[in-house]
């Protein structure tokens, strides 16, 4: 399954990834007018009278011996989908795990057991507050749909210059968090990078 998910990111068939980036889409955007109970009845009327009319159609097929009379949908009802009792105790546990490592991080952002986590925490939700001023999170759910179809080929094809922009941000978001990391603690110097530490001149 993981590895079908991949080949729809990474256009792997142009034609199965165009058609569900599409109805992501516009099943996405539809929910702008209509209630996701509206949508979600609307898209299963549509599949049960494609599917439907497909079926009849093969039998018709058969009927006049100009088919094999196999299922049109044979190979999704034989797709295996089932998970074993060691299986699902496995996602489970790591259900929890995730779930429990949130908690905890949120515990120790909220009751400040590190200062400049904390306001960086701080930083981030007063930005997302104008973030939430200017758009729904219909809206960032539809851009990070084709964000997940179109930044993995991008960086995929253009990787030596992703790579080398992204270093450039880094160095400069590090040098900023250590900036703030000693006004935090007092404003310090800043460490002595030079091996044994500074040397003395000599006159």
């Amino acid at each position: 399954m993981a590895s079908k998910v991949m080949d729809l990111i990474y256009w792997k068939d142009t034609e199965r990834s165009g058609m569900v980036l599409t109805a992501l889409v516009v099943g996405l955007l539809s929910l702008f007018q209509l209630s996701i109970i509206s949508v979600v009845s609307t898209v299963s009327l549509a599949v049960m009278c494609f599917t439907i009319s497909v079926r009849i159609y093969y039998h018709f097929l058969h009927i006049l011996s100009w088919g094999d009379g196999e299922h049109p949908f044979k190979s999704y009802l034989d797709l295996d989908i089932s998970l074993s009792g060691e299986q699902a105790d496995i996602y489970m546990q790591k259900a929890i795990v995730l779930a429990l490592s949130a908690v905890d991080a949120l515990r120790r952002l909220f009751f400040v057991e590190n200062l400049f986590e904390s306001f960086k925490f701080l930083f981030l939700m007063y930005l997302v507050t104008y973030l939430g001023g200017l758009c729904n999170g219909l809206t960032i759910l539809i851009i990070s749909v084709i964000a997940l179809f179109s930044l993995p080929l991008f960086y995929e094809r253009r990787q030596e210059q992703v790579d080398g922009f992204i270093g450039k941000i880094q160095v400069q978001i590090d040098s900023v968090k250590d900036f703030l990391r000693r006004l935090a603690q007092g404003g310090g110097p800043p460490p002595d990078t030079t091996p044994g530490g500074a040397k003395p001149k000599t006159q």
